[in-house]
């Protein structure tokens, strides 16, 4: 399978289209990026199950920002729209499948209710902070 360009235009809808996505940021200057691409390549070519999206810091420098994207590569997996996994590196063939499987393994229950309780959390202190 191969890879999808994600844009400020595209992100949205295909990322909320789909249960599984791994995000591969990246700019054309990157040596570790170029060291990567391959290796996220294969890997897409394994599980056909999963979309593989890859965003050009370069070219959408305001979902690079939205994301805080410090460091590339960065590989980035969201699992019905959350967030699960984000590390800058250009992770090696068997960590890549290593970060998969963990992934796959996830109780997505139990995420969302840790993100609904860090979420009310902040809420919460941000009442306290302003003296309610």
């Amino acid at each position: 399978m191969s890879t999808v360009e994600l844009t400020k235009e595209n992100f949205d809808e295909i990322v909320s289209g789909n249960d599984f996505v791994l995000i591969d940021f990246w700019a054309e200057w990157c040596g570790p990026c170029k060291q990567f691409g391959p290796v996220f390549e294969r890997s897409s070519e394994k599980h056909d199950d999963l979309l593989y999206a890859k965003i050009n810091t370069e070219k959408e420098p305001e979902l690079a920002a939205a994301f805080e994207i410090r460091s590339i590569p960065t590989l980035m997996i969201v699992r019905d729209n959350i967030a699960v996994f984000a590390q800058p590196g250009a992770l090696p063939e068997a960590a890549l499948e290593d970060v998969i499987g963990q992934a796959r393994a996830l109780d997505m229950d139990e995420v969302r209710a840790s993100v609904a309780e860090a979420q009310q959390a902040q809420g919460d202190n941000g009442e306290q902070a302003q003296g309610k």
